[in-house]
């Protein structure tokens, strides 16, 4: 048996018998939910709109690559591939702790975010018992696996209750060159499609926003390297959010409340065409 097969089989005994029970309870419930409200999006050329009963308008979201530190099972590392959702404790809400006996704490500005998943052609219902796969860099600008091998931290997967809100605990990410504060997400229609690593029904972005942004990186010594960074990059030259219209990248913002001294609590939702 391999590493990959070890790590495989111990994760899925470890993280899925209860969450199995749960994501039927919480999908069974979800489809009797309200509709959600706008949330409005590109999808490539065409446009995929839902309606609620409240009347209110849901766009799918765009596809967005996932880049080269997904950890998901697509791409390698020094010639092996590497998938931390086959890894044990990889469901879990509080990303900021390393796994699979690696020990390092991801530090910086608590953000808590919640990300609402609602079916666009199903009246904009939300959808329960769905996983979400979040990943990110950390406060320095550097994302765990690839370039600190000795830790595989803000990274891991959340299951949307009967309101489509998946949450997760993590902290503000810091900004590196080229690209403006972002956070990575994958969707799948299950926990058991999570960690197979296939099947995403989604793969996308969310950005930060800017004065937020700004006021973390200006206050905390941590990211004292995204002060500057921030200053050489821009929504308008990212290249992944560059291309969207300002009702597009309104919609691709998390929205943020909160301060730098005791942290923020960030919204955004995502519409998925089933």
């Amino acid at each position: 048996m391999t590493d990959a097969d070890f790590h495989e089989r111990e994760g899925l005994a470890a993280d899925l018998p209860h969450l199995t029970r749960r994501r039927l309870l919480v999908t069974g419930l979800a489809m009797g939910g309200a509709a959600v409200s706008l949330w409005a999006i590109r999808s490539g050329a065409e446009t995929v709109t839902g309606i609620g009963p409240d009347g209110a308008v849901c766009l799918a979201n765009p596809a967005e690559t996932a880049g080269p530190f997904p950890a998901d099972g697509t791409n390698v590392r020094a010639g092996q591939t590497v998938n931390i959702l086959i890894e044990g404790g990889v469901i879990r809400e509080d990303i900021r702790n390393s796994i699979g006996g690696l020990t390092p704490v991801a530090e910086g500005v608590p953000l808590a975010v919640e990300i609402t998943l609602v079916d666009v052609r199903r009246a904009c219902a939300p959808l329960g018992g769905m996983a979400v796969y979040l990943w990110q860099c950390d406060a320095e600008g550097v994302y765990s696996i690839y370039g600190a091998t000795d830790r595989n931290y803000l990274r891991g997967v959340a299951i949307s209750d009967a309101s489509g809100i998946a949450r997760f605990t993590t902290v503000v990410p810091g900004c590196y060159p080229g690209r403006w504060p972002h956070v990575h997400f994958e969707v799948f229609s299950s926990a058991e499609m999570a960690v197979s690593g296939r099947g995403a029904l989604l793969t996308s972005q969310f950005a930060l926003p800017e004065a937020e942004c700004r006021a973390v990186y200006d206050r905390q010594p941590l990211y004292a390297a995204s002060r500057e960074t921030i200053e050489g990059v821009s929504l308008a030259r990212d290249g992944i959010f560059r291309d969207a219209s300002q009702t597009e990248l309104a919609a691709q913002m998390l929205e943020l409340r909160g301060d730098p001294g005791s942290g923020y609590r960030a919204t955004g939702r995502v519409g998925l065409v089933i």
